[in-house]
């Protein structure tokens, strides 16, 4: 092929194809699409690569932190083979059971608190009082008081997660802009309605603060009650392989319950966007 005929063919659109080209605009595409995720999740990345580098080369004493992939690998075998999966059943029957108590009695507790000041004014040093003593200092307490069983987990788990849903919802009713409810009554809304109209709506993204920091306290209250006088659950997985010096299945049971907590944020996060599509940036 000739200069003159390169040169034509360019000139009707037909021009030769340059691989360096193509490798830019790949690079550059990739670039484009890589940059918001290292953005978010290079620090994350770049500590799980590390960790598997330093364990492999013998920096880290592989024994004490296995690679990574022993770990994943502790982590599929546990769930393919079943070990696992009546534990994740157990542990998310106790965490759930006492997160949806809190959120049954919390949310309409709070609401009523934050509307009624005088009882809220009468019951906040009680609260702040039980809010700053500790879940796991009860614990013994509610052994003693029910038992070693399921229902001294539950409710260790419950009393832990009901204050920050409470206080939020409360914290939520008490910084609903009074304008707002001031306009209703002007255009002869009644207590109802106003309830429903203004307050309710606005509370909303303060409550789901709550439900966020709760789920995660029910995820780590879990741990502690099903270390103590339980012998199934994650929990108790996590402590019976480092008694057994299984460290392998130990993480990997630490990892299960962080992707669980991911989980459970992530469907909070979901939930509040639907429900909450007035209140986020646009």
């Amino acid at each position: 092929m000739s200069y003159e005929d390169i040169h034509h063919g360019r000139a009707y659109g037909i021009g030769v194809s340059h691989p360096e080209g193509h490798a830019s605009r790949w690079l550059a595409q990739t670039a484009a699409v890589a940059a918001p995720i290292l953005s978010r999740y290079g620090l994350v990345i770049g500590f799980l690569v590390f960790w598997q580098v330093s364990t492999n080369v013998g920096w880290i004493n592989a024994s004490v932190f296995p690679p990574l992939d022993q770990i994943i690998g502790a982590l599929w075998k546990g769930i393919s083979s079943g070990a696992l999966i009546d534990d994740i059943a157990i542990s998310l029957q106790r965490s759930g059971i006492a997160f949806l108590a809190a959120v049954a009695l919390g949310i309409p507790l709070g609401l009523f608190m934050g509307q009624v000041r005088a009882i809220e004014q009468a019951l906040d040093p009680l609260l702040q009082f039980f809010r700053q003593t500790s879940a796991l200092a009860l614990y013994p307490v509610f052994i003693l008081l029910l038992g070693l069983g399921e229902a001294s987990k539950v409710f260790v788990i419950f009393w832990a997660t009901l204050f920050p849903i409470l206080l939020s919802t409360i914290g939520g009713v008490k910084e609903v802009d009074a304008k707002l409810i001031e306009m209703a009554r002007t255009y002869g809304a009644g207590s109802l309605a106003i309830f429903r109209r203004v307050v309710l709506p606005a509370s909303v993204p303060a409550i789901f603060v709550g439900l966020r920091l709760s789920a995660t306290t029910a995820l780590l209250l879990l741990i502690a009650a099903e270390m103590i006088g339980a012998n199934k659950g994650i929990g108790f997985q996590v402590m019976n392989a480092q008694y057994n010096f299984q460290i392998p299945l130990m993480f990997a049971a630490i990892l299960l319950l962080a992707l669980m907590g991911l989980a459970a944020n992530a469907a909070l996060v979901l939930l509040q966007r639907k429900l909450c599509r007035w209140a986020l940036p646009q």
